[in-house]
């Protein structure tokens, strides 16, 4: 895309601030481009164990920034890779949780459940699974090095519907699980998301009948984080008209929600082109800014 054309693109932003400014691969496979290119060379700082289940053991691929210490309360960034529940793996989202902590916040890549024939996973148990990360890192902000109240969740595709319901599917925890401890992420960063899980979105079947209890379009509530989608019309495999919708009840709800609109960009968009790969972690960035999320030590 030409310089001129990708500049025209992200000026289409529909935004709402309370207080401040505002195929037939599953979704979020994206196996190639500059985000994958990325991924490839990085390796976390460590990899802490934060949930055992089904005999599986779930990991958090931790990237700390330089000079970090457990004495420190920076930010986090917790990334939620995607493949439409189905597939995909932590180093897909490496890229997201590295550049932040570049920039002084704790980065995380999650793993989570996956469905695979014959394992009992729905998506029911990702989104478990993405509250539960949360969880485990915000009880132990103190080992991290974090600050608790500076937890800012970003996802693609199927990520960015686990993303969005460690705060919109409450009620939807692992038995056991000590509910007292919040899961909801203090900011939402939602990339090209699954959004809307009805006959009309992505995953419907793979949701059930029980789809709208984690629909993140069908949860809207007041009193939701800040959020930001980032979305492209030429969607067709997460319907750029489910965001549109999400963004509207976020709006009507009294939440903070902007969404950045690529013209014709397809699923999965910004993994591709360098580019708009850097426009939206300036986005991004600049939305973090403005919760006062950066600069955190």
């Amino acid at each position: 895309m030409k310089r001129a054309g990708l500049l025209a693109a992200f000026t289409f932003v529909f935004s709402h601030a309370m207080g401040a400014e505002p195929a037939t691969k599953a979704p979020g496979e994206i196996t190639s481009g500059i985000v994958a290119t990325l991924a490839a060379k990085l390796e976390p700082t460590r990899v802490i164990p934060y949930k055992t289940v089904g005999g599986a053991v779930l990991k958090l691929h931790v990237f700390e920034p330089e000079g970090h210490k457990p004495s420190d309360k920076r930010p986090c960034f917790v990334a939620i890779h995607g493949g439409g529940w189905t597939g995909g793996e932590p180093r897909r989202f490496y890229p997201f949780a590295a550049h932040f902590a570049k920039l002084g916040f704790v980065g995380i890549s999650i793993e989570y459940r996956l469905m695979k024939k014959g394992s009992g996973v729905t998506p029911f148990e990702c989104v478990k699974d993405g509250r539960s990360a949360v969880r485990y890192v915000r009880s132990h902000a103190a080992e991290f090095g974090i600050d608790p109240g500076k937890i800012a969740v970003g996802g693609g595709s199927a990520g960015g519907h686990v993303a969005a319901g460690t705060a919109l599917f409450d009620g939807v925890d692992e038995d056991g699980e000590d509910t007292g401890v919040r899961s909801a992420a203090d900011a939402l960063v939602l990339y090209f998301p699954v959004i809307d899980t009805s006959a009309e979105g992505y995953g419907n079947a793979k949701c059930g009948e029980r789809w709208k209890e984690i629909s993140p379009l069908h949860r809207v509530r007041p009193g939701l984080p800040p959020t930001i989608v980032f979305h492209g019309t030429g969607d067709t495999v997460t319907p750029f008209k489910g965001a549109k919708a999400f963004h509207e009840a976020m709006v009507a709800a009294g939440n903070r929600c902007e969404l950045v609109v690529n013209e014709g960009g397809k699923h999965g968009y910004l993994m591709n082109d360098p580019e708009i790969y850097n426009v939206t972690m300036k986005r991004t960035e600049e939305f973090l800014t403005s919760l006062g999320f950066m600069g955190g030590r």
